[in-house]
């Protein structure tokens, strides 16, 4: 497997890539409540302020705070706390932004998957960031008579998360070089479960010849990647000894052309991505500027190869080619990028005519942001986890529109995020293309079935109806003598009617606090039925489960599970309601 060194230039392609990529931050924040009663004012530009702290609650200076405006094409700003850890971000115009913290040898916390703080924020807020002591991995690498390798890199790659669970997604990597005594230390690192290798390769990347470059990965202890050693890191402990007899076997290259459109003046050349089928995620990366490619010190297995490349500033791919590489170089591989699809739309707001709606403050449309959810299935599991996430979350614009894009071809439901407390998510509907003379069809329904996008496509006519009108429930968790309160605990609200049993949006769900407490908001009024029962899945977020098309059964035990149990509340427009919450037993 290749490593990763670049130059100057290649580099800052790199981190371009990765900004585009990312779609959720590992940090805990602290938003203050924001007055429900003022009318929506225009808002030109804000401030996002916060604190970055450590696990006790202890300032850190000097930390540098990134905040970038999600899905849209803003200056990424930059700032370090003072001695009391604070920080004030001016001039944001009022979007949804990503905020986090980085401090040499600490890492964010761990995010809880059923925490309900938020991962966006928006001018007005006040964050904080809690930063721990991150772990370390340290050893040496050695020769089969114990000499030192010297100047070799040695690469941890994270493969289950801090849960035990694998990760969905591609995990947090890092590299250094022995020194004279073939000593390395890593440091920094999330916690989590990882892989160490050394090998030289990457040095291609670089002005300076590596003597390792073609040689295959040797990993801890002294094996390939399907007997290596799999290394626990916690937050603040150094794991030692993690030592590695350098084998030196020679590595295979992997090389081909790509074609297809290129990159714009400032995305030259194409991108292509190595990626092991054995876990769907270590992957490695070359540049391909005059449609050439090749991978050096590649080790026995198989893969993806995966080209891309960025015209206009959007994406487009190639199909990605699965090789085996046993015991010999694998050459002549041909990739032709094509573009992503795309699917346009809009958000519009309902108002209200109830009395206790007046003056509520209304969303504002540019914090509004949509999002497409692949579905995760056997099609979806025989292309590279990275490619499912390229589709980032994108803001309306100041009319409501937007443009879901760089979708690769798959399967398809939609998500809205928004902060208005007194607004809920009514619809989401495609319009059929206009035929003339004929009758108009209704909307169809977008949350009932997945929407199917082909290679290449242009959808449109997806609408968002944000409704006004919501209310929120607050409250406590209630237990029996002798009951003990589940692992993982979550409230549901199930509608009453039956009319309403096969719309999604009036399915609900939020984890219960550890404290017991409860907060379900942005309900649409109605009748439901709250209970109290586990999550629904061990990795995917519960909400979305439970509003997947695919999940018509498990919704219907849910509501033959709270029918059952009795609990009933009325939600009236613009309506607190406080409740006890009854586990089913």
């Amino acid at each position: 497997m290749s490593g990763m060194r670049w130059s100057s230039e290649q580099l800052r392609w790199v981190v371009l890539i990765a900004v585009l990529l990312l779609t959720s931050l590992s940090t805990v924040g602290q938003v203050p409540a924001t007055p429900e009663t003022s009318p929506s004012k225009t808002l030109k530009t804000g401030v996002i302020t916060g604190r970055v702290v450590n696990e006790s609650g202890q300032p850190l200076a000097n930390a540098m705070v990134v905040v970038s405006a999600i899905g849209a094409a803003k200056p990424v700003t930059q700032t370090t706390t003072n001695r009391e850890g604070k920080f004030e971000v001016t001039g944001l115009e009022p979007l949804s932004y990503q905020v986090s913290a980085r401090l040499s040898a600490y890492t964010a916390l761990p995010r809880d998957p059923d925490s309900t703080q938020p991962t966006s924020y928006h001018i007005g807020d006040s964050v904080t960031l809690v930063l721990i002591k991150g772990g370390v991995i340290t050893g040496t690498v050695t020769t089969q008579v114990g000499e030192p390798v010297v100047r070799v890199l040695v690469y941890v790659y994270m493969t289950r998360g801090s849960n035990g669970q694998r990760l969905r997604s591609t995990g947090h990597t890092a590299e250094r070089g022995t020194d004279d005594r073939g000593v390395y230390r890593i440091y920094g690192l999330p916690s989590g479960t990882y892989v160490v290798w050394a090998s030289g390769g990457g040095g291609r990347y670089s002005e300076i010849a590596d003597a390792y470059e073609m040689d295959a990965p040797t990993f801890a202890t002294s094996s390939s990647r399907d007997t290596a050693t799999e290394i626990t890191v916690r937050a603040g402990e150094e794991t030692e000894n993690v030592d590695i007899r350098y084998r030196g076997d020679p590595g295979h290259i992997v090389s081909g052309t790509v074609s297809g459109p290129e990159g714009g003046e400032n995305m030259r050349g194409y991108h292509i991505l190595l990626t092991s089928v054995a876990d769907g995620l270590s992957q490695s990366f070359a540049w391909a500027f005059n449609g050439s490619f090749a991978f050096y010190g590649v080790d026995a297995g198989d893969y993806y190869v995966t080209g891309r490349s960025f015209p206009g500033g959007l994406w487009a791919i190639s199909p990605s080619k699965r090789i085996k590489v046993r015991g010999a170089d694998v050459t002549g591989i041909d990739l032709v990028t094509s573009p992503l699809s795309s699917i346009a739309g809009r958000v519009v707001l309902e108002e209200s005519k109830a009395p206790e709606c007046t003056d509520k403050r209304r969303p504002l449309l540019t914090e509004t942001l949509m999002s497409a959810w692949h579905k995760d299935d056997e099609a979806a599991k025989s292309l590279p986890p990275f490619v499912w996430s390229i589709g980032i979350p994108v803001p309306a614009d100041a009319n409501g529109d937007f443009l879901l894009k760089n979708l690769a071809p798959g399967q398809y439901n939609f998500l809205a995020r928004f902060s208005a407390k007194y607004w809920y998510l009514q619809s989401i509907t495609f319009a059929s293309p206009a035929t003339a003379g004929a009758r108009p069809v209704k909307p169809a329904d977008a949350t009932r079935v997945w929407t199917n996008l082909k290679s290449a496509e242009r959808l449109t006519g997806l609408t968002v109806t944000l409704a006004q009108g919501a209310a929120s429930v607050r409250g406590q968790l209630k237990l029996g003598e002798g009951e003990q309160r589940p692992a993982r605990l979550y409230a549901y609200l199930v509608p009453v009617e039956r009319e309403r049993a096969d719309d999604l949006l009036r399915f609900y769900a939020a984890p219960v606090a550890p404290d017991g407490t409860i907060t379900l908001n942005h309900v649409a009024p109605g009748r439901y039925w709250i209970l109290g029962q586990t999550a629904l899945d061990e990795t995917a977020p519960t909400l979305t489960k439970l509003r997947s098309p695919d999940e018509r059964e498990t919704r219907i035990k849910l509501r033959r599970d709270a029918e059952a149990m009795k609990n009933e509340i009325e939600l009236k427009p613009c309506q607190n309601v406080d409740v006890e919450l009854s586990v089913k037993p």
